[in-house]
């Protein structure tokens, strides 16, 4: 007697994945390497297409298999309940034909220890390919429904987005695009285009930073033209933005940086391409990740001109050896809510009451790491969150709390390209990116300059 063929256990696997994020909290990354390191090497990809996708409709989804079942969708078993929606998910995603994903999704059933639903499972995806539009419909009375964001997240960023939240909802809905980081220290653009072209990988130019490039579909990297000699990175367009928003120095002037929570080192190793005066000190709290840093500066062989530490950022007695920073860049850990298309479990596993844990969290470390800053020098805050809570409001507090920080954030973006897709709130510091503009994700960011003391308030 034979075992269940492949596509079989790939739907099982993704059910699983599934359930390990909905029922046990687990992140969506860890969850499809955990299941996934079972199959066949050629459908891991495949199980990531549709364990993310599930995931990132799911609370759409949700409310529409549940008004076609036909009994309580509660206290339906929870492996037939992510099974069912991984079978849904598909059978809207439309890659594979449906035929083919109701007989695998029907046989998993039995792969993941249900085999009395196998029958419920078969009716219910039937009657979905028959009635979706009124079980969509059905799903659209709810603004989680409507939207696939939880309901307190949808209140949220319509308050503070108002007649944009609906743009916010549609990227983070949709599927990210895989962007590079030309390292225009060995490279130009125009120059690393032309070898992902001559590749037969069809790339292009972002529109306002001259270091993105934008890949039409997604590529292992270890096949991208220099990838393992450091020609390019991978990194989102937004978050390239750091080190064009920081006052370069002048030439030949050394410049002293820290980059706090700084793993995976994707800014260290952009300001050290972009600044060739520049050293760095990269700390991050966790040493499995501050290994990422080490691993990505050898790659891009710029592990001599940075130091990395394992440390709290916030506690400065514990690393600070006493020598002030001209520049600092904090990138504080934060809701995630400008990334959910990157990481879609960010909707199921963040809860409102997060929001106050992570204020506090920045508020703390952007207290502890301003006294490192000298005089003249600059202060990058920022965070891949597009709450105002996280953002302007926390950055309009220390301000009023601390007099030799100023503002100026809007000199600092004079400095980009035309077309820079950034949202400027009156009345609140810093700078917004709203997840999906110019295809690229969420990100909040202002500078703070350390005025000398004495220095006037004028232009602040």
């Amino acid at each position: 007697m034979t075992g269940p063929d492949r596509s079989t256990l790939l739907r099982a696997a993704a059910a699983r994945a599934v359930l390990e994020v909905t029922d046990r909290g687990h992140t969506l990354e860890s969850a499809v390497a955990l299941v996934g390191r079972d199959l066949a090497v050629g459908d891991r990809a495949a199980l990531q297409a549709i364990a993310f996708g599930t995931v990132r409709s799911l609370l759409r989804l949700q409310p529409a298999i549940a008004s076609l079942a036909n009994r309580d969708w509660s206290k339906t078993a929870a492996p037939v309940r992510a099974l069912l929606l991984t079978g849904v998910f598909e059978l809207e995603d439309a890659a594979t034909p449906p035929h083919a994903v109701v007989t695998s999704t029907v046989e998993a059933a039995r792969v993941l220890g249900q085999p009395k639903a196998a029958a419920y499972v078969n009716a219910l995806l039937r009657r979905w390919q028959r009635e979706r539009a009124t079980a969509l419909f059905a799903a659209d009375r709810s603004p989680a429904g409507r939207y696939a964001h939880p309901n307190w997240l949808v209140q949220q960023l319509e308050r503070d987005w108002e007649g944009r939240a609906p743009e916010i909802f549609a990227a983070n809905n949709a599927r990210a695009p895989l962007w590079l980081r030309v390292n225009l220290a060995r490279t130009t653009r125009e120059a690393y285009v032309a070898q992902l072209l001559a590749a037969g990988i069809a790339a292009t130019a972002g529109d306002w930073l001259p270091s993105a490039v934008r890949l039409a579909e997604p590529q292992p990297v270890e096949g991208l033209p220099g990838f393992a000699e450091g020609l390019c990175s991978v990194q989102d367009a937004a978050a390239q933005l750091a080190p064009y928003l920081l006052t370069p120095p002048l030439p030949g002037v050394p410049l002293r940086i820290l980059d706090a929570c700084a793993a995976p080192g994707g800014k260290t190793g952009h300001l050290l391409e972009a600044f060739a005066s520049a050293t760095v000190v990269a700390l991050d709290d966790d040493a499995t990740r501050a290994e990422r840093i080490h691993q990505n500066l050898a790659r891009l062989g710029l592990a001599h001109r940075a130091e990395v530490k394992v440390a709290d950022a916030g506690q400065p007695a514990d690393w600070w050896d006493g020598q002030l920073f001209d520049r600092i860049v904090l990138d504080v850990p934060c809701s995630g809510t400008g990334v959910i298309r990157r990481h879609p479990d960010i909707k199921l596993l963040r809860r409102p009451t997060d929001i106050a844990g992570f204020v506090a969290t920045q508020e703390r470390l952007l207290g502890a790491l301003w006294p490192l800053l000298a005089p003249g020098g600059e202060l990058l805050y920022a965070s891949c969150s597009v709450l105002k809570a996280e953002n302007g409001l926390l950055i309009r507090r220390f301000l009023r709390q601390q007099p030799a920080a100023a503002e100026v954030t809007a000199a600092a973006s004079s400095r980009l390209s035309g077309g820079a897709p950034v949202v400027v709130t009156p009345g609140l510091p810093g700078l917004v990116l709203l997840p999906g503009a110019a295809d690229q994700d969420g990100f909040g960011y202002a500078v703070l300059a350390h005025r000398a003391a004495g220095a006037s308030d004028e232009g602040s």
